[in-house]
C-alpha cells in the first residue's frame, strides 16, 4: 500500500474517539486463548496417501499426529513431554516415520525412526554432533544425511539405508560446502558455499570423476541447489545472477544447457520441489512477504492451472504420491496455519486442520497489512501493520516496532499469538523489514552492510515518526522490540539512539559482536563467513564491533529493558543478556530479566512462550501505560 493510499484509508475513517484499549465491539483475550491455537507443521503423506502426518504443538509440546485425508481425529504418534519434535515424513514404501528431535534447544539435533511397532531408533547415534536430512533417494531405498561426527565444523554426506539403516559416506565435506541434493544414480552432489554475504556460489560434485564443478559465474551471485531431475544429470537451482531477486533455472550437466524455468518480474523465488512421482514441479515465490505456489509440468516446464486459494495469506502446497491431491496449508495474521486437501483435477478443496483456537473469533484479530514508507534518506522501507480494531486516527496509541532476525531476515504474513495479543490489547504492531531485510532485492539486502546499529536502525527511528504521521501512535510511547538480531536492534535502539524509544524489548538479542563472532558454534563453520563480511570481522574489526556493541556503551541506556533468554542457547550465549542487564542496573535503569532453562535459540514449549507474551504485554502495560492495564483480562 502506498503512503498516498495509506493516507485516503485514514481520511475515510470516523472522526477521532478517545483512546481505549480495544473496540468495545472486539473481545480482549487472554494469552492462554490465542496460544490454544493450533500449529501444522511438515506435512507428509503416507505412501497409499490415506494419511496426513504433521507436527504440531497442541499438548505444549511438538509432537507427531497423523490424521485420515478423508478426515477424522488427530492421533499422536510420539509422546514427547520434554524435547520437541519434528517430523520428517514418512518412508517412502512403508509408515515407518523419520524426524528430528535435539536437547533442550542445544541444536544438536539426530534424526530418529518411529518404527512400524511404535519404537524409536536413532540412527544417527553419537555424541556432540549435528545431524542434518537431505532427501530421501530417489528409488526409496535409502535417504540422505549429512552430519559433522568427523569434524566439528564440516557436514560430510552419508547415505543410510532404509533397510537395516547401514550408513555409507558419500562425501567428504573439507571447506565447509552446503549439501542440498542428490542426483538420482548417486553420481552427482549438488553444493552450494559461503563465500561472503553477497557470493554463494552453486556447485556440482561429480563423484565418478572425482571432480568439483562450479556452476555460477565468478562474483557476487547468490545460489541455492534445489533438486535433481528424475532422469538424466539435470539440476534445479535458484540464482540471482544478473538481477535483483532470484529465480529458478534447470541446467543439463551434460551438456551445460542452463533454461530459466520461472523468474517473477519483482519478487524471489524461495524454493522449488519435485512431486515424488516427478510429473510435477512445485514452485515457491515469496510475493510481498506472503508465500505463493505455482505448478508446473516438470518435463515440459509448462505451467500447471492452480488457483492461488488465499492472495491475502501465505499458502504453501505439497502435492500427494501420484494422485492428483494436494495439501494446502493456509496462514494470515488473524488465522493460524489451516489445512485443506484438494483435488487438482475438480479444484474441490475442503478442510481437513483447523488451526483456530476454540474460544477465538477470527474476526477479533487483525491480519496484517504491508505498507511502505519513504526513510530518513528517501529509501522505500516495507513492513507489516497491525492496527487495532477500533483504532482511529487522532487516538495516538501506543506502538510496538518489532525488528526481525537475522540480520537478513523478512517479517511475513502469518499467525503470530504474540503480534494479535499485542493488537487485540490495543497496541499497534509494526513489523519492519528495514534495509538488510530478504523479499526487497538483493540491492536492499546489502544497504546495511557494515552499517549495523546506524543505517538499520535509523530505519526504525524514521519508521516511528511515520507511525506518528499516521494519527494513530504516540511517538512518546513507541517501543523498540526484537528476537535474536531484532534482540541487538531493541538494545542498539536504547543504547545510540537513546531518546528515540520508550522501552526496549530484548528477545536473545546480541549485546556484544566481538563475543557472539569468536565463539559461534563449530557447525556454523559455514555461516561464520557470511557473518564476518556483513558485520565484521572480529580480529581485523575488533575497535569497530566495539562502537556497534550496546554491553561496551551501557551507560547510555535510560529507558526501561525486558530482557528474555534461553539458558541453552547456542549463538547467543546466556552471558550475552547477563552482561547488559548488570549494566543497565548499575544506571538505576528498570530492567527485568526472565531466562527459560529448558530453551535454547527461540522459544518454542508453549507454556515459555505463554509466560514470555505475558511478561512482555505486563511490561509494556506498566511503562507505556502507567500500569493502569497490568489487571486486564489475565
Amino acid at each position: 500500500m502506498t503512503l498516498r493510499l495509506l493516507a485516503l484509508v485514514f481520511a475515510l475513517l470516523l472522526a477521532p474517539m478517545p483512546a481505549v484499549a480495544a473496540d468495545s465491539a472486539v473481545r480482549t483475550y487472554t494469552i492462554e486463548q490465542l496460544m490454544a491455537a493450533d500449529s501444522f507443521g511438515r506435512l507428509s503423506f503416507s505412501p497409499d496417501n490415506s494419511k496426513l502426518l504433521t507436527t504440531s504443538n497442541r499438548t505444549g509440546i511438538a509432537n507427531i499426529y497423523v490424521v485420515p485425508v478423508d478426515g477424522g481425529p488427530l492421533q499422536r504418534l510420539t509422546e514427547s513431554t520434554v524435547e520437541t519434535v519434528s517430523a520428517i515424513g514418512y518412508f517412502p514404501r512403508d509408515e515407518r516415520i523419520l524426524y528430528s528431535s535435539d536437547q533442550g534447544g542445544n541444536e544438536l539435533a539426530h534424526l530418529y525412526v518411529r518404527e512400524l511397532d511404535g519404537s524409536v531408533r536413532d540412527v544417527t547415534p553419537g555424541e556432540r554432533h549435528v545431524a542434518r536430512f537431505v532427501d530421501w533417494a530417489h528409488d526409496g531405498r535409502s535417504f540422505f544425511v549429512q552430519m559433522n561426527d568427523r569434524d566439528p565444523r564440516f557436514f560430510d554426506l552419508y547415505e543410510i539405508s532404509a533397510d537395516g539403516y547401514e550408513r555409507t559416506k558419500l562425501f567428504e565435506n573439507d571447506r565447509a560446502y552446503q549439501i542440498r541434493a542428490v542426483s538420482p544414480d548417486r553420481r552427482y552432489v549438488a553444493l552450494s558455499r559461503i563465500h561472503d554475504n553477497a557470493t554463494k556460489p552453486c556447485y556440482v560434485y561429480d563423484r565418478q570423476d572425482r571432480q568439483l564443478r562450479q556452476l555460477t559465474a565468478a562474483g557476487p551471485v547468490a545460489c541455492e541447489p534445489q533438486a535433481f531431475a528424475a532422469t538424466g544429470s539435470v539440476l534445479f537451482y535458484t540464482t540471482d545472477d544478473g538481477g535483483e531477486f532470484t529465480f529458478l533455472v534447470r541446467q543439463d550437466l551434460a551438456t551445460g544447457e542452463r533454461t530459466t524455468v520461472f523468474r517473477p518480474e519483482r519478487w524471489d523465488v524461495s524454493g522449488a520441489t519435485l512431486s515424488s512421482d516427478n510429473r510435477y514441479l512445485v514452485v515457491s515465490v515469496n510475493e510481498d512477504a506472503r508465500g505463493r505456489p505455482y505448478l508446473f509440468d516438470a518435463a515440459t516446464l509448462r505451467p500447471v492451472p492452480f488457483e492461488n486459494p488465499a492472495p491475502q495469506a501465505s499458502v504453501g502446497l505439497l502435492l500427494a504420491n501420484g494422485a492428483p491431491l494436494a495439501a494446502v496449508s493456509v496462514s494470515s495474521g488473524n488465522t493460524p496455519g489451516d489445512v485443506y486437501v484438494q483435488d487438482l483435477g475438480t479444484g474441490e478443496r475442503r478442510l481437513l486442520l483447523r488451526a483456530q483456537a476454540p474460544e477465538v473469533d477470527p474476526a477479533d484479530l487483525v491480519n496484517g497489512e504491508v505498507v511502505r514508507f519513504r526513510s530518513y534518506d528517501g529509501v522505500e522501507v516495507p513492513g507489516v501493520l497491525y492496527l487495532p480494531h477500533g483504532a482511529h486516527p487522532g487516538e495516538r496509541r501506543p506502538a510496538v516496532i518489532h525488528v526481525h532476525g537475522g540480520p537478513g531476515d523478512e517479517s511475513r504474513i502469518g499467525y503470530r499469538p504474540l503480534v494479535q495479543y499485542l493488537v487485540n490489547h490495543g497496541y499497534v504492531v509494526f513489523e519492519i523489514n528495514n534495509r538488510g531485510s530478504s523479499g526487497s532485492g538483493r540491492s536492499f539486502y546489502h544497504m546495511d552492510d557494515r552499517r549495523h546499529g546506524s543505517a538499520d536502525l535509523d530505519d526504525v527511528v524514521a519508521a516511528k515518526r511515520w507511525l506518528g504521521e499516521t494519527g494513530h501512535v504516540d511517538v512518546d510511547r513507541v517501543a523498540i522490540q526484537g528476537q535474536s538480531y531484532g534482540g541487538y536492534m531493541a538494545l542498539a535502539g536504547l543504547t545510540f539512539r537513546p531518546e528515540e524509544f520508550a522501552v526496549g524489548v530484548d528477545i536473545y538479542g546480541v549485546s556484544n559482536w566481538l563475543r557472539l563472532l569468536q565463539n559461534t558454534p563449530s557447525w556454523w563453520e559455514d555461516l561464520r563467513r557470511l557473518l564476518f563480511t556483513e558485520v565484521g570481522d572480529p580480529e581485523r574489526d575488533a575497535d569497530y564491533l566495539r562502537s556497534i556493541s550496546p554491553v561496551f556503551h551501557a551507560e547510555r541506556i535510560r529507558r526501561p529493558l525486558l530482557v528474555l533468554q534461553g539458558q541453552n542457547d547456542p549463538r547467543v550465549l546466556p552471558v550475552e543478556s547477563e552482561d547488559i542487564v548488570a549494566r543497565v542496573r548499575a544506571n538505576d535503569v528498570p530492567v527485568d530479566y526472565v531466562v527459560f532453562p529448558d530453551e535454547g535459540h527461540g522459544f518454542r514449549k508453549k507454556a515459555n512462550q505463554i509466560t514470555a507474551y505475558r511478561t512482555i504485554l505486563q511490561f509494556l502495560d506498566r511503562h507505556l501505560r502507567g500500569g493502569a492495564e497490568t489487571a486486564r483480562a489475565e
